[in-house]
């Protein structure tokens, strides 16, 4: 069967800058994909466009990515896809460009534009959809790969679009090279879940795996390197000779990032049933994936627009010494005092929100924290107002704490903290009818047909089987004798993602045998309980049988999320590890045939 070899080379704007030069050295490398963009990087890259309308896309594509090995990449035909356009993608292009003319390279760069709906704000406020900023700095929907697909297909080296999904570079490749029809929903869900398996980087091949102590040489972790069938299977590895680990649970792991119902993961160009999907071990350095099920897609997009929503500071004291944590409280409570009553007396207004953190006793960890004494903190406070200058008090007084509060203390790790803009995001569905996507390569503009009008992509979704509607069942299990207690840990592989202010938890049996126990003992109300602290809404569990798991979905649980948050975590990444710790009552006969995992 053939296949198409694509190496995932960047995870967020940010990432590892190892990933490009040694996805080049994998034999038979055909395309390199880029993922840059969260609702957080928009957020920041509409800061950077509005101080310079030059700016608002990913510079570390340019200049570390590319510029470097534009010439090895040329020269072996391979392939570039990525969405570091952001909100410019054709200033994107032109710095490319630029860069490449410095070498003597023309590289055909192609641009897929039509995500950026800001023009189109002012009508939808009369249309009547509602909470649209009235100044907004970004508006864009998430667009999918058929616009990637056309650009390959017309011949560009490196296409660089603005906010399309995440996936959506990996499965544009695939569709182009395998030629998928785009009413092909099984093989679309296949090349959708390959994207979701790489976009996040080394996420995939050992990065943020619960099993972290197993994972050698996180000093040159490994990026994903996927072979993609025709049929939308897909064999993970990574280069030869680069750390990390190809492991089955870790690709599980990665499966569940980030998704809400597993039976209906709703992206641009498909729904996709990721609940029956299989990853086995081939050998140690390959695992495959298969098993996505997909159906027509909905008639809307996902648009979210940002705007600024007054200002925010984030300061940071070091207190050390006995009764540190006592000492840190007392400190808080003195700064926030003193600054409130000097906002009183120039006439302005409270703090619209604060947030008091002690990093080192497990402040996120709530009613859950273990109480150990520590003669050391990290005192955070972070604070909202309306205007800077309602900032500017606490900006300065705490550098106070160092010579008149408790002993200690260092008030200050790099001068003052600095006073940034609050970007607020908000999300709605957009008709896909009101989107215009096109190509622009070389001096050729060409428009992106939309949805067939024969899809169904208008009706309503069709009825999905639903084996994960059994109830909950009580616990303990029944089983003969006294159970032992143990962390959730020991019997399951987890990890935590982020979408806005909604939280999910994918939980992996390490052995199918574990499944049945673990959701008769972590069940909804059970992890609802077990974040009260955190979580303001409900909570979801969803089955996943092919990788004998549950996604646990965790509502108005990150503060706002994003920018929004004032929390130190928050895009929620410390949750799963919260909840490795839950107690878990297992039969005895477990320890002693040596199934679980080592504390």
């Amino acid at each position: 069967m053939s296949t198409v070899r694509i190496g995932g080379a960047s995870g967020f704007w940010g990432d590892s800058a190892t990933a490009t030069p040694q996805l080049l050295k994998v034999p038979g490398i055909q395309y390199l994909v880029y993922d840059y963009l969260a609702e957080t990087t928009m957020s920041i890259l509409a800061r950077a466009r509005n101080k310079d309308p030059e700016l608002g896309y990913a510079t570390d594509f340019v200049h570390a990515a590319m510029a470097p090995h534009l010439r090895a990449l040329l020269e072996r035909g391979i392939r570039v896809v990525a969405n570091a356009g952001g909100l410019n993608p054709l200033a994107c292009r032109d710095a490319l460009a630029q860069a490449a003319a410095r070498q003597g390279l023309t590289p055909r760069i192609a641009v897929v534009s039509g995500d950026d709906i800001l023009p189109l704000l002012p009508g939808l406020r009369e249309s009547g959809i509602a909470d649209l900023p009235s100044a907004p700095y970004s508006a864009n929907v998430y667009t999918g790969a058929r616009g990637i697909a056309q650009a390959l297909a017309q011949g560009a080296q490196i296409v660089i679009a603005g906010r399309c999904v995440d996936s959506a570079m990996a499965l544009g490749v695939a569709a182009h090279e395998h030629g998928w029809a785009w009413d092909d929903w099984d093989r679309l869900a296949a090349g959708t879940l390959a994207g979701h398996v790489i976009e996040c980087g080394a996420q995939a091949t050992g990065g943020l795996y619960t099993d972290w102590q197993a994972v050698p040489g996180w000093d040159n972790m490994g990026y994903p390197v996927i072979d993609c069938a025709a049929d939308g299977s897909f064999v993970l590895s990574k280069p030869a000779g680069t750390g990390g680990l190809v492991a089955a649970g870790c690709v599980a792991e990665q499966v569940l990032y980030e998704i809400g119902d597993p039976a209906s993961y709703l992206m641009p160009d498909v729904a996709c049933d990721f609940r029956h999907v299989r990853v086995v071990q081939l050998d140690a350095d390959r695992v495959s994936v298969c098993g996505a099920r997909g159906r027509p897609p909905t008639s809307t997009y996902k648009a979210n627009a940002t705007w600024r929503d007054g200002y925010q500071l984030a300061t940071m004291l070091a207190i050390r010494g006995p009764q540190a944590r006592a000492k840190a409280d007392k400190t808080a409570a003195a700064l926030l005092d003193r600054t409130g009553r000097m906002l009183r007396e120039h006439g302005l207004a409270d703090y619209r929100e604060t947030c008091v953190e002690m990093l080192g006793c497990e402040a996120l960890y709530g009613p859950h924290a273990r109480p150990l004494p520590t003669r050391e903190v990290i005192l955070r406070i972070v604070v909202r107002h309306e205007s800077a200058a309602g900032l500017g008090f606490l900006q300065r007084e705490c550098a106070s704490a160092g010579t008149s509060m408790g002993p200690g203390t260092r008030s200050s790790f790099q001068g003052r903290s600095d006073i940034q803009p609050v970007v607020r995001v908000h999300s709605f569905l957009l008709p896909k009818a009101q989107v215009r996507e096109q190509v622009l390569l070389e001096d050729l503009v060409t428009p992106v047909p939309p949805p067939s009008a024969e899809a169904p992509s208008g009706q309503p979704l069709p009825a999905r089987d639903a084996p994960e509607t059994r109830q909950e069942e009580d616990w303990p299990a029944q089983d003969d004798g006294p159970l032992a207690v143990v962390a959730l840990q020991a019997l399951a592989w987890a990890r935590s993602g982020d979408k806005g202010d909604t939280e999910n938890i994918g939980v992996i049996a390490r052995r199918p045998e574990f499944l049945p126990l673990i959701r008769r003992q972590l069940g909804a109300k059970q992890v609802q309980a077990y974040f009260a602290h955190l979580a303001r809404g409900p909570v979801e569990r969803f089955d996943v049988p092919g990788l004998h798991a549950v996604n646990f979905v965790l509502h108005e649980a990150l503060g706002g999320g994003g920018m929004s948050s004032l929390r130190s975590d928050p895009l929620g990444k410390s949750y799963a590890q919260m909840l490795l710790d839950h107690p878990m009552h297992v039969p005895p006969r477990w320890i002693e045939l040596g199934w679980l995992a080592p504390p």
